[in-house]
């Protein structure tokens, strides 16, 4: 199975053993939406729902960072899951929140796991089928190893400052990035880390949602200036949108990455930290 599966895929192997189908949908604070609610409305035939806005460490002074293993492996196992499950991953998300749980999966060596290529509003469009309703599960026995090291902390970052060992990209809009305008999502002024380049998230999908293809997003990373074979941290406000960056690297065979998880809520929000403004370097 590839990293990125169609709705044609989808369609010819669901319901074959072993594989799992997850909705991933999670939304901005503030959106009048409720995933749990549209899964049970309506989602693929046999999905079960992840509930990322739920999978983040609880006591973590920074909001929304990763799960720890006992929450993921709990999580995974309440789900049903078994760790040689192939897991096709979809969303119906504005902030194309299956890259997120795509690399949640991936930190802890998950090894058989893709994104639905265009996700819900796809599979709807082309009229497939759907079903509705909370189905029952039947709890598993998942065990999960400690997480690879795909992660850097604030310490780290600011250590990158200085010796630039790792590029840095960032995925929020160019506003914010630049500061002209405030991150009103976290309620901080807009800015960045230094050294980082900007590449917007939504800039890596097609105007029908699908991602863009391979030569594509290497240009697109190129314009941004970034060399998407040397190592790179992806960051943006708050981890999720970070994780579309890293997906899209991860298609183009560029592996040697990490997540920056506290990004901007944790930067922006402490004063002792270097902070600029303007256009990247």
């Amino acid at each position: 199975m590839d990293s990125l599966v169609s709705t044609d895929w989808l369609a010819r192997h669901l319901g074959e053993p072993n594989l799992v189908v997850l909705d991933a949908s999670r939304h901005l604070p503030g959106t009048d939406r409720d995933p749990r609610a549209d899964f049970a409305a309506a989602h693929i035939p046999g999905a079960r729902y992840l509930d990322l806005p739920t999978l983040h460490d609880p006591e973590s002074p920074v909001g929304n960072t990763l799960p720890t293993r006992a929450q993921f492996e709990a999580r995974m196992r309440a789900l049903g899951l078994s760790r040689t499950d192939r897991v096709v991953l979809y969303d119906d998300s504005d902030l194309a929140s299956a890259a997120r749980a795509w690399f949640i999966l991936r930190l802890y060596s998950h090894e058989k796991v893709a994104i639905l290529d265009g996700g819900w509003a796809r599979w709807q469009a082309e009229g497939r089928p759907t079903e509705s309703g909370m189905s029952e599960i039947e709890s598993g026995d998942y065990t999960a190893p400690q997480p690879a090291g795909s992660v850097r902390d604030k310490a780290q970052m600011l250590a990158n400052i200085d010796s630039q060992a790792e590029q840095v990209i960032d995925a929020r809009d160019t506003d914010r990035f630049t500061g002209r305008a405030a991150d009103t999502v976290h309620d901080l002024p807009g800015g960045h880390i230094p050294g980082s380049r900007n590449l917007f998230f939504r800039d890596l999908f097609a105007a029908d949602g699908t991602y863009r293809g391979r030569e594509e997003l290497r240009r697109l990373f190129a314009q941004a200036g970034l060399d998407p074979d040397a190592p790179t941290i992806a960051t943006c406000g708050s981890g999720m949108t970070a994780s579309v960056v890293l997906f899209a690297l991860h298609l183009v065979g560029a592996d040697e990455t990490a997540l920056y998880d506290g990004s901007w809520a944790e930067w922006g929000a402490d004063p002792a930290t270097p902070k600029e403004t303007g256009d990247a370097a």
